[in-house]
């Protein structure tokens, strides 16, 4: 539901990252973030069954993410507001920055020679 007067500022934000909180909704975001798409077409980018595809836009829609319009026999979607776009790509930077740190983690334990390292290798040895 977007944000109104009287509401709690954080409420508002839960429900907006509740609406974003599914892969499929994501991937809409996502195309959309390129540009405005059809139904037809948002179908086949995220490879969903119309049915649930028109859930998920629904669901953006009632948040205030998505916009849509009729054009003759078409439905069009597009990004209520660009800064969306900006949204998932502070989103990736985040995941990009959490895995290298998992990575350089996972690179000083495996290159530990340490008592613990020297068990394992023993106790796989053994």
């Amino acid at each position: 539901m977007p944000f109104t007067p009287g509401r709690p500022l954080a409420e508002a934000k839960a429900d907006l990252f509740k609406a974003l909180a599914h892969p499929a909704r994501i991937r809409v975001l996502e195309l959309l973030a390129e540009g405005e798409r059809t139904i037809g077409e948002l179908a086949e980018g995220t490879g969903l069954e119309l049915s649930h595809l028109s859930q998920q836009v629904s669901v953006l829609r009632r948040a205030g993410i998505v916009g849509s319009r009729r054009v003759r026999n078409n439905v069009i979607c597009s990004l209520c507001d660009p800064q969306t776009a900006e949204l998932l790509a502070v989103a990736r930077r985040m995941l990009t920055a959490n895995l290298r740190q998992g990575q350089a983690l996972l690179d000083a334990l495996d290159g530990a020679e340490d008592a613990v390292a020297l068990a394992d290798a023993a106790r796989a040895k053994g």
